[in-house]
């Protein structure tokens, strides 16, 4: 048995959530990989291109190390949510390949450093402004997976598809019927409460 290993542990959470992200794209059509499904505009391209760009600000920039990484929906003459939603130009092929680069970027910024090491947020409030590696780790995971969980909605409304990773949903086994009634269970005891 080793020791404890903070750092491999958030790394791993981290890896997770970058990988449910990216099986949510699978078997999509370019149109369906990019649907806005909810009112704000939620959208599976979207959350990929914001979460390349969240790994490239947070290991970059915080720490120093710019990645380099051409981003115009960053700059100030960008529209607002510019991260959020791939233009026509802009293909899959492309913000995934950008999100591989993000995460060996932020990796090599994870590996080069101690938990302890500090760096500067500069987008952030100056008095929580400086940071610990460790504080940024914990922080980008918790982003990843909250919008993994968006990502399980927005497919979930496309196509029905769930769950958390290939060949394990974390879903309660149920078939289409099965789903059905419980739905309309929850829906008649929503109603009944809202009497």
């Amino acid at each position: 048995m080793t020791g404890p290993d903070p750092k491999g542990d958030l790394l791993g959470y981290l890896q997770a959530g970058r990988e449910a992200v990216l099986w949510k794209l699978e078997g999509l059509s370019e149109y369906d990989a990019r649907r806005p499904l909810t009112p704000t505009g939620t959208n599976l391209l979207g959350l990929v291109k914001h979460l390349a760009t969240v790994e490239l600000g947070y290991f970059g920039e915080t720490f120093g190390r710019p990645s380099g990484e051409p981003m115009p929906w960053l700059a100030q003459d960008a529209e607002l949510s510019d991260d959020m939603w791939a233009t026509a130009a802009e293909s899959r092929g492309q913000i995934v390949a950008l999100y591989h680069r993000a995460w060996r970027h932020a990796d090599t910024t994870i590996g080069m450093l101690p938990l302890e090491a500090t760096g500067h947020v500069p987008w952030w409030p100056a008095d929580r402004s400086e940071v610990t590696l460790h504080r940024i780790m914990a922080h980008v995971t918790a982003e990843t997976h909250r919008h993994a969980g968006h990502a399980d909605i927005v497919r979930e409304l496309i196509d029905g598809s769930v769950g958390r990773q290939p060949g394990r949903d974390n879903m309660t086994p149920g078939d289409a019927s099965w789903w059905e009634a419980y739905r309309n269970r929850l829906e008649q005891a929503a109603r009944d409460a809202g009497r």
